[in-house]
């Protein structure tokens, strides 16, 4: 008699890539510009199914399969400023190298719902890129970059700006602006960044 075994969603065996979403702890947070690469995880879970819930490396992790790729995804739990201390304890753990961790973060010098796909770069001025590629001292990781638009005018402070709530309207760009980078991720995980580059970067 054949048996057949149950596919699941993560099979066995270490994670081969870290995919890390940036945003800040807390309830107040939740919904903030910030707050997109946290956004982001949760769309990813529901989508494949798994949850996010397992604390490790100063982060909430959660594991999946993605193109055959096992995947850790972890949410920083050090706020946005340190968020490089997880990252390089899971990275150092688990032996990933810098091309192998996928970083996605708000970027505000994009329109709101835009994507960009980073093979490698600076940290833009992004406090949370910086401190990554401070802590795992290497800036050649691929990075998923999410417009949460530029300030209103220049009587906002950027701190207030990047921590506003979402409108209803951006709210719907940031949610399509996703399940986009969800695709994009996909192929990254399958080796193919200049794919989800020359897809994704309009």
């Amino acid at each position: 008699m054949t048996v057949f075994k149950r596919r699941t969603l993560n099979p066995g065996g270490p994670p081969e890539y870290l995919v890390v979403c940036l945003g800040n702890p807390g309830r107040e947070y939740e919904t903030t510009r910030h707050n997109t690469g946290f956004i982001f995880a949760d769309m990813l879970a529901e989508k494949y199914g798994f949850k996010i819930n397992r604390i490790q490396f100063k982060a909430v992790t959660g594991s999946v399969t993605l193109n055959g790729r096992r995947c850790l995804v972890i949410k920083p739990q050090t706020y946005m400023n340190n968020s490089g201390q997880s990252v390089r304890e899971a990275a150092s753990f688990y032996k990933i190298k810098p091309e192998n961790i996928i970083v996605v973060f708000d970027d505000i010098s994009l329109p709101c719902g835009k994507l960009r796909i980073r093979r490698k770069g600076t940290d833009g001025g992004h406090n949370g890129i910086k401190s990554i590629i401070y802590q795992i001292n290497a800036d050649t990781f691929p990075r998923i970059k999410i417009g949460i638009g530029e300030k209103p005018g220049p009587e906002w402070n950027l701190a207030d700006w990047v921590l506003s709530k979402f409108t209803a309207d951006d709210a719907k760009l940031l949610k399509e602006a996703c399940e986009k980078g969800i695709e994009a991720l996909e192929l990254m995980v399958a080796g193919d960044v200049d794919g989800a580059m020359n897809k994704f970067n309009g």
